[in-house]
This record gives structure tokens, C-alpha cells and sequence, in this order.
């Protein structure tokens, strides 16, 4: 891990994932890339060009200031930042930014979102981690260190969730973490019995890993919904990450099938991590 990118709109959870990119940073020497995007659509455009130009400038300086004072912090001295601001608000381009420096991790602060808000429009985060390429990590409180020693995995055990398996073991081997596998058996049509379980696991791991060493950290757990079940197994265990695999849904098919790495990263206390199928 080589480029972190964390989004700052300067509110307190912000200040969180920034602080936990430094922990990063002092861990394993990486880049911190700030950015900001400056949503210059609340100026009125109707008026003259000049006028409207006029207003743009100044909004951007205010933002330069604002930005560059957000940013001395104590706990980021002698940490490698780039600080970046864009002229619009579209969340698409936190990825088109992470493909364009080649980032390895986008870390977001959070609060969630909840009721019609969460139905109609959602978090700031969920559109990061709709469109995001590379893995994004989700924080809820402040961080005193990174070093995660209890990660839960949760999983369906499908073919095409290989590469993101593969790449959540390659982004989190650093930790030298305990990884939890977890399949979460719920009273739907895809309700599965023990042994259609275990051959899932196995023939899973095969695939993924060429054999079935993993076996032993694999658990399956019954609950209500996949959420409930991913929420209570991590409370039960002391996990103190969450890794999800998330497909990206965008537009009706995600009103309408939903996500749950977005409904756990809203519900939960724990951080998360998302990795796009």
C-alpha cells in the first residue's frame, strides 16, 4: 500500500478518517491524498458571466483557506499529504481520482444514514462505495491505532467473489489479523443446510486458495437477515474490522436489491472495509 485518498468535507468524521490515513502513514510509509470537492453550483449562474466568475474565485479561495487550515493538524507532521481540490461534487470522481494517481485505499468518516434519507438518497459514503474500484474503508468513531487483530469476512462462498477475496487477504496481510470467514444462513429462498454449507466453503477455497487450510476459520451462523447476522457474529467475536464485497449497484437495481455492505457500513459501529466484485 503505496496511496491513500481521503475525501474531507471538514466535519469531525473526516478529521477521523484523515487520522486514521496517518496512522497508516506512519505504519507503512505511505502518500495522503486530501481532497476536497467544492460544489460550485450554489453560485447563481443567472446572473452575468462576470459576476458569476466573479463568485466562483471567491468561493474557491475560501475553500483554499478553509482547506489549508483543516489540514494542520498535529497528528500529521511528518506525514507525506497531497492536498487536492476539485471544482464539482460528483462522487464518481473519487474513483476516476484514484485510478488517475493509482491509490491503493479511499478512507471515509461517516455518521450513516437512516429512514426516507437512507431509501431516497443515502450517505455521501454509499456513492464512494458504489463506484469505488479499489477498497474503501468506512469509520464511524476516531481510531487510536490501525492494528487490527480481529477482521470478520462475510461472505456468500460464490465463484465471482474470488478476486475480492483474493484482494481483501492481499490489502489486510500486512495486519498479520485473525480473518474470520463468515456465511450467514437466513430464512429465505437461499437458505442452505449444513453440508450444502460446507461444500460451499470448500469448493470456495479450492478455488480461491488450492486447498482448505482456511477451513478452520470459517463459521456459519444463523440470523434474520445477513445484516443482523454479520452485526451480531462481530460483536460475539471482538472484531474490530469488517471486510465486504460489495457489486456497485447503481440506479433501480440498487433501490430496489440494495446493498448490504451499504446497510452494514450505515448500521454499524465497527469500521468497514468494501471490496467491489
Amino acid at each position: 500500500m503505496k496511496k491513500i485518498i481521503v475525501p474531507i468535507d471538514f466535519s469531525e468524521h473526516s478529521e477521523y478518517a484523515l487520522k486514521a490515513a496517518a496512522l497508516l502513514s506512519k505504519k507503512m510509509d505511505v502518500e495522503i491524498y486530501a481532497l476536497h470537492m467544492l460544489d460550485l453550483q450554489e453560485v447563481n449562474f443567472s446572473q452575468s458571466s462576470e459576476f458569476s466568475q466573479e463568485k466562483g474565485v471567491f468561493f474557491l479561495k475560501l475553500a483554499e483557506k478553509r482547506f489549508e487550515k483543516f489540514l494542520q493538524k498535529d497528528f500529521l507532521k511528518e506525514v507525506k499529504l497531497v492536498p487536492i481540490i476539485k471544482h464539482y461534487k460528483v462522487f464518481s470522481e473519487v474513483n476516476a481520482i484514484a485510478k488517475e494517481i493509482n491509490a491503493d485505499l479511499i478512507i471515509m468518516g461517516s455518521h450513516g444514514a437512516s429512514g426516507l434519507k437512507e431509501f431516497f438518497t443515502g450517505s455521501n459514503t454509499e456513492k464512494v462505495i458504489r463506484y469505488a474500484e479499489i477498497p474503501v474503508l468506512i469509520l464511524k468513531n476516531e481510531l487510536n491505532d490501525v492494528d487490527f487483530s480481529d477482521i470478520v469476512f462475510a461472505t456468500d462462498f460464490s465463484e465471482e467473489t474470488i478476486p475480492a477475496f483474493n484482494k481483501m487477504l492481499d490489502s489486510l496481510d500486512f495486519l498479520g489479523a485473525k480473518k474470520h470467514l463468515l456465511f450467514v444462513n437466513s430464512p429465505n429462498e437461499l437458505f442452505k443446510t449444513t453440508p450444502e454449507m460446507d461444500a460451499l466453503a470448500n469448493n470456495f477455497l479450492m478455488k480461491a486458495e488450492g486447498h482448505t487450510n482456511r477451513l478452520v476459520n470459517v463459521n456459519f451462523v444463523c440470523a434474520k437477515s445477513i445484516e443482523d447476522g454479520i452485526l451480531d457474529f462481530s460483536n460475539a467475536v471482538g472484531a474490530d474490522l469488517i471486510a465486504l464485497i460489495t457489486h456497485g449497484r447503481k440506479g433501480l437495481s440498487h433501490v430496489f436489491s440494495g446493498s448490504i455492505s451499504e446497510d452494514v457500513s450505515n448500521h454499524s459501529a465497527l469500521p468497514i472495509m468494501t471490496f467491489k466484485i
